[in-house]
């Protein structure tokens, strides 16, 4: 680490910094050249970085690339020139930190898919510098990350939008509409399930070589720091506590929308593993059960909502696949969907990887991974039942929305920080959980953003940074 550049990064940046706020709101493209193309970052250039983010963004101006993968750097390039972009003029870094201090006036939004580690710091820097910032899901890895990124977006007013992608889609909003309406009474319970797999059992493997054009002092970043070892990059850091959070940050924000948007939820009083499978102290389990139990929130009654992933406790297979999911009989799955499943085996409600189904009083609704296929459970109950009046709106694809949010000088988007880290911090309440261990039940206070039962878990609640990443 070069503590020099660091010293000289951060007073740059807060001197910038402190003029964006003051003149909040800002953002360069309101300013100078309003229905202009878009000037784009992208920080993090495998999986979605390029197959969806820079995807998204051809028809833009991307001025620069940010990996701490040069392989990476090289693949997203080769793959812009394919796609007729002049990627010779793209300006290529490892680290963001050196490309906010390097290029800060010269684009207009940030697009992040990096670990999850690395989330949040980029995006309070970014937003301090007035940009606007599309983040992957999970938006933070700690609940204090959401809460920071929530005031910081607050402050400064710039567009943000967490990337969930079925929030923006039919089935979730039909789901909120229906629930809304009472047409299946009173909602009592929910029951979500993945087949990720995202943890690991025993000691860190060994240490090993750093791959050449790894930048390892980069990928560690703010967290903290250890040698480099099998089971950690390109995917596989989703299973450990350090860097990502297991299944329930791989999928969560996307089976957990339906359950946290439709049921309008706050705070859960509590959150309590009921069943385990793997893990460690550094690793997350291969297979859980996760309760939440909800308080009563204005005319809703209190509900306890479910989580089931990965591999059920009798099984003896394995992840399979680089998405490390379980198949078949394998999988964790909600003995309700069995019953389901059995009853209406037409409706293939456990062909996707995941999904959740919604209890009220008078009938039962389905949701697919991204809010798909939603409908009342059986399809012919669906068809008898009328629709309720369509009261929210219908916006175009999460990519489409944000960039015509930017391009509008306009702050809302469909998945705003303000939403994103809500039902973010939600999710990875999991997580809490999971450390707290099995039938343990994690007493929350949220407004206090702390566990009042087992203190010792809020050292998980905010995780300090490693010297030298700061915002």
């Amino acid at each position: 680490m070069n503590t020099n550049l660091t010293r000289r990064s951060f007073v740059r940046r807060s001197t910038l910094a402190a003029g964006v706020v003051a003149a909040a709101p800002f953002n360069i493209l309101t300013a100078a050249n309003t229905g202009d193309k878009v000037r784009c970052v992208q920080i993090g250039c495998g999986g979605r970085g390029t197959s969806a983010h820079l995807a998204a963004t051809l028809k833009e101006n991307v001025v620069a690339i940010v990996d701490v993968d040069e392989n990476r750097l090289a693949s997203a390039k080769k793959w812009l020139q394919g796609k007729g972009v002049e990627a010779e003029k793209l300006q290529t870094f490892t680290d963001y930190r050196r490309m906010f201090d390097k290029i800060a006036k010269d684009f207009d939004a940030v697009f992040i898919a990096t670990p999850n580690h690395h989330h949040t710091l980029p995006a309070l820097i970014a937003m301090q510098l007035g940009k606007n910032v599309y983040c992957e899901k999970p938006v933070c890895h700690d609940v204090a990350e959401a809460r920071a990124l929530r005031a910081m977006a607050a402050k400064t007013r710039v567009a943000t939008q967490m990337g969930n992608q079925g929030h923006c889609e039919e089935g979730y909003r039909k789901l909120c509409e229906y629930i809304w309406a009472g047409v299946i009474g009173k909602v009592t319970e929910t029951h979500s399930w993945t087949d990720r797999a995202n943890g690991g059992e025993g000691p860190r493997p060994p240490t090993r070589p750093v791959p050449a054009g790894l930048h390892w002092e980069e990928w560690i970043g703010p967290a903290p720091y250890r040698d480099y070892h099998d089971d950690l990059h390109p995917h596989e850091w989703h299973g450990w506590y350090d860097f990502g959070n297991g299944s329930i940050g791989n999928m969560g924000c996307h089976v957990l929308d339906g359950v946290f948007w439709a049921l309008k939820c706050e705070h859960p009083a509590s959150i309590e593993v009921e069943q385990l499978r793997g893990g460690s102290d550094e690793r997350y389990p291969t297979g859980c059960r996760v309760r939440w139990d909800v308080p009563l929130r204005n005319d809703m009654p209190p509900f306890k909502a479910y989580w089931y992933e990965g591999l059920n406790e009798t099984t003896k297979g394995q992840p399979q696949g680089t998405l490390r999911a379980a198949k078949g009989d394998d999988r964790n799955l909600p003995p309700l969907l069995l019953e389901l499943r059995k009853q209406y085996p037409d409706e293939e409600l456990d062909r996707g990887d995941s999904g959740t189904l919604y209890v009220g009083e008078k009938g039962v609704i389905f949701t697919g991974t991204y809010g798909d296929r939603m409908h009342i459970v059986p399809y012919e109950k669906m068809k008898e039942t009328p629709a309720p009046p369509r009261t929210l709106p219908r916006p175009k694809n999460i990519f489409e929305d944000f960039l015509e949010t930017v391009r509008a000088g306009k702050t809302e988007t469909a998945v705003p920080f303000e939403y994103g880290t809500r039902l973010t911090e939600f999710a990875i309440l999991g997580n809490l959980a999971m450390k707290g261990g099995l039938h343990k039940k994690v007493m929350w206070d949220g407004p206090n953003m702390k566990v009042t039962n087992m203190p010792e878990l809020n050292a998980w609640v905010k995780r300090p940074y490693r010297k030298g990443w700061t915002a």
